[in-house]
């Protein structure tokens, strides 16, 4: 879905275990660098089909519609079997073809550890994916073509459920109203009136309020109403003191 037919290198490339966990963890980020005017994606590992609520199909049709909130330039997924993700070697092919066809500059991928068992392996499949990826030896294909190698800057860790001490933080006040409207684009995932099903962890009313909270605890941290915060392991430096300075105008 989204899937652009012709090359674009994109500036982002998200990628989440299920369809959802970008929109929850990350996606006020990427709205605030598509108005900076970055090309943003956002690559789904699984269909999220042991979701408990909702269906493959309205699943990805929710997708979709989150994706056109978000103003994503590509989204596509990978078909990885939900509750099964591993670090292999087929997974990390796919990975690495998805890599070398928008040759991000930086990743985003789920949290190193989390409640859900997918989130923590994710993380690990995307992390050494993006590594091998710059390895000439491994060999990959796109519409029958042999692809270049490519390694992303930076590879940074969303933070999801569990709470996760973070190495930076981005503000992401100006866009929040539209993140929230992106998370309830999953009609089937969370509270919502005009879907029955049965009750979860994050169905209920007071998930997204959580959530809410939680990026206003990131946010005060750095005198701003909301924030979302990244883990890094990689150090990363500056060449002087101005990429920490505001400017205003």
């Amino acid at each position: 879905m989204l899937e652009s037919d012709f090359f674009m290198k994109l500036d982002i490339l998200a990628f989440g275990a299920h369809p959802d966990d970008v929109e929850l963890s990350c996606s006020g980020t990427l709205l605030v660098e598509k108005r900076n005017g970055k090309k943003v994606g956002i690559v789904d590992l699984t269909q999220g089909e042991l979701g408990t609520r909702g269906t493959i199909e309205t699943r990805n049709q929710e997708a979709l519609d989150a994706a056109k909130i978000l103003g994503l330039d590509i989204r596509e997924n990978l078909l990885l079997d939900d509750g099964f993700i591993s670090n292999n070697k087929n997974s990390i092919l796919k990975v690495i073809q998805v890599i070398r066809k928008y040759r991000p500059e930086v990743v985003l991928c789920n949290a190193i550890h989390d409640r859900h068992p997918d989130h923590g392996k994710g993380s690990n499949l995307v992390e050494d994916a993006c590594f091998l990826s710059g390895l000439l030896k491994i060999e990959t294909l796109h519409d029958n073509s042999i692809q270049e190698p490519w390694r992303p800057k930076y590879v940074f860790h969303y933070i999801q459920d569990r709470f996760i001490e973070p190495n930076f933080v981005i503000d992401i006040s100006d866009v929040i109203d539209v993140k929230i409207q992106s998370i309830k684009a999953y009609k089937t995932q969370f509270h919502n009136i005009e879907f029955e099903g049965p009750e979860t962890y994050i169905s209920k009313p007071s998930f997204i309020q959580h959530l809410t909270n939680q990026n206003g605890i990131l946010g005060k941290r750095i005198g701003v109403e909301y924030a979302e915060g990244f883990t890094t392991n990689k150090t990363i430096g500056f060449n002087n003191f101005d990429a920490f300075i505001k400017t205003t105008t």
